[in-house]
């Protein structure tokens, strides 16, 4: 049994991977921000250690990922709302948490992005949108300059519909719309791959069941 720590422990796409890690064999560990949602993720089987990404330091966060076998970053403040928790949250927290991976000797390290983030930005772009788009880029960047062992899975326009467990994945891919749950589905399904290992991948609703994307998507590739 591994034990996967999930930062971002409580979002919506972490809530429903808990139970994927679950059933494939894995202990999840949730980092949250309040006592009443370690409270509700416990009664459901998910280990979990209390950590705010914006407001403690990174002692805290190695001592919230030690021991883990597996980081999955699914923090993130939206698209929409305070610009400046996207540098906080989505870069630097992603950061944070790499560095504090690296520090552990934790390789393996899962990392949920968007869409499209390497694209040029026009001039209308409104500010908020532009700051998370260039959040995410250079968070991405970073980690695949890390030594860790990196996957970023990069989803497009995010829905509550339910998983329908078929997706399309590859290195670069129109863009679309995919479940949450379907999302939560491929990072369970990656996060103990060796195959996806060093690997950017876009992520929509498709057609083709989440294992074998994974199969399609790494073939040629080691």
């Amino acid at each position: 049994m591994a034990t996967i720590a999930v930062v971002g422990g409580a979002g919506q796409i972490a809530r429903l991977l808990h139970p994927k890690l679950i059933h494939a064999g894995h202990q999840p560990r949730a980092l949250v921000r309040r006592q009443e949602q370690a409270d509700e993720l416990e009664q459901a089987g998910v280990e979990t250690r209390l950590f705010d990404i914006e407001n403690d330091d990174d002692e805290a966060l190695q001592a919230a990922l030690e021991g883990a076998d597996a980081v999955v970053f699914a923090a993130g403040g939206g698209p929409d709302g305070d610009a400046a928790r996207k540098r906080t949250v989505d870069l630097e927290g992603s950061i944070r948490s790499a560095q504090a991976a690296e520090a552990l000797g934790i390789a393996r390290f899962v990392q949920v992005s968007a869409i499209g983030v390497d694209a040029p930005l026009g001039d209308d772009v409104e500010n908020v949108w532009r700051v998370y788009v260039e959040a995410k880029r250079d968070a991405d960047a970073h980690l695949r300059n890390s030594s860790l062992s990196w996957t970023i899975l990069r989803p497009g326009g995010l829905t509550d519909d339910p998983g329908t467990g078929q997706v399309t994945l590859g290195v670069d891919v129109a863009r679309g719309e995919i479940p949450r749950e379907d999302v939560a589905s491929m990072i369970a399904a990656v996060v103990d791959d060796g195959r996806s290992v060093r690997q950017q991948w876009d992520l929509v609703g498709g057609t083709t069941p989440v294992l074998e994307a994974v199969t399609q998507a790494t073939a040629g590739t080691h």
